[in-house]
């Protein structure tokens, strides 16, 4: 198992039952890993699902192969996830791309496709089990499983507005949680797939200065209405319309995080990603374990650092130069008119004739 679900409830996650446990080695498939490039391109992307500021950048291409059996026949039948990323040196973005008929049941999580992205945060962490701790639930402690924690992003869009921004809000922020009570899209940290919590809540702490640090939305091809849904508008387009989902995320490179939840992103250096997607095939709602995972294995995020920045090569003391340059001009010119000054004043002088004070009457 790679990317076990990751759905929460409203204050923590709950366990998944016996049913849900795998053991034993952890499955292989061919071609698994791969790498996302995000380039520096600041100002470039809005965060609204919409493709079109997207396509000057290039995406990755991965199968999207069932997380426990990761078998090329039986790979998600919409085709392959395309995943593009950029930052603009403050914040990364992601965009997933995804081919399917519309499937939209408001309120109904399980009846509308859902993704979630995992990256690792502990050096220990593994792609399989979610971490790969060893503690059984109930035994998990950000102690016992210190070195195994992953950093997981969750969007579930059967409370979420097409184009409407969901994810990190003053009202879940301001009780230390990484919750979202409007749209699902949460921020979560796991040491394996029975210990896997919100940011801010976990075994005997509360960390109320968690956060969730994630904003995303999401969108449907086949949906033509771009003034602007609102809730009243559900389902927003007709059932299993051709078309191409697409879910944009975004978030800090470097957060506040003082626990080992978030994973911390730094320019120039590769860090380690997953990606997982689900969807009601054929009407019916997905299970907890029934997701597709790209590849079987993580992925390589490559922060890259900007172009110009790398071939930029100041010459040494430019700026003092400059300064000299402008202070040498000033002193010429001050000379220059001290000289003027000067003669001026003895050329007046001498046709200035002397009067003894007794002649002045």
């Amino acid at each position: 198992m790679s990317l076990l679900p990751f759905f929460v409830a409203a204050t923590a996650l709950v366990t998944f039952a016996a049913a849900h446990e795998h053991h034993g080695e952890a499955p292989t498939c061919a071609g698994g890993g791969g790498r996302v490039l995000a380039e520096f391109r600041p100002g470039e992307v809005t965060l609204d699902g919409h493709p079109a500021d997207w396509d000057a950048v290039e995406a990755s291409e991965f199968a999207l192969l069932p997380a426990l059996d990761p078998d090329d026949d039986k790979a998600y039948p919409g085709g392959k996830v395309a995943v593009k990323a950029v930052h603009d040196g403050v914040n990364v973005f992601f965009m997933l791309k995804i081919d399917g008929g519309y499937a939209y049941s408001k309120g109904e999580n399980k009846k509308c496709p859902s993704v979630a992205l995992m990256f690792q945060v502990g050096e220990k962490a593994t792609y399989y089990n979610m971490g790969g701790c060893k503690d059984l639930p109930g035994s998990c402690t950000r102690k016992s499983c210190r070195g195994y924690e992953v950093d997981i992003m969750h969007f579930s869009v059967g409370n979420a507005i097409p184009g409407r921004l969901y994810g990190g809000n003053h009202m879940d922020n301001a009780v230390g949680t990484g919750a979202d009570r409007f749209g699902h899209l949460v921020d979560v940290y796991a040491w394996n797939p029975h210990c896997r919590y919100l940011d801010g809540i976990g075994p005997k702490e509360n960390n109320s200065n968690a956060q969730n640090d994630w904003h995303g939305a999401w969108w449907h091809s086949s949906l033509t209405f771009h003034s602007g849904f609102v809730d009243d508008d559900s389902p927003y387009g007709k059932q299993d319309d051709k078309g191409t989902y697409y879910f944009e995320f975004s978030r800090p490179l470097r957060t506040m995080d003082q626990f080992q939840q978030d994973a911390q992103f730094t320019i120039g250096e590769p860090s380690n990603m997953a990606v997982a997607f689900w969807y009601p095939t054929g009407g019916k709602p997905w299970s907890n374990s029934e997701h597709y995972s790209a590849s079987c294995n993580w992925l390589s995020l490559d922060i890259q650092p900007s172009v110009d920045a790398v071939q930029y090569r100041p010459s040494p003391n430019r700026s003092w130069d400059a300064a000299t340059a402008f202070a040498l001009l000033l002193s010429v010119v001050a000379v220059c008119v001290s000289i003027f000054v000067g003669y001026s004043a003895s050329k007046n002088k001498s046709s200035i004739q002397f009067t003894p004070l007794e002649d002045i009457s």
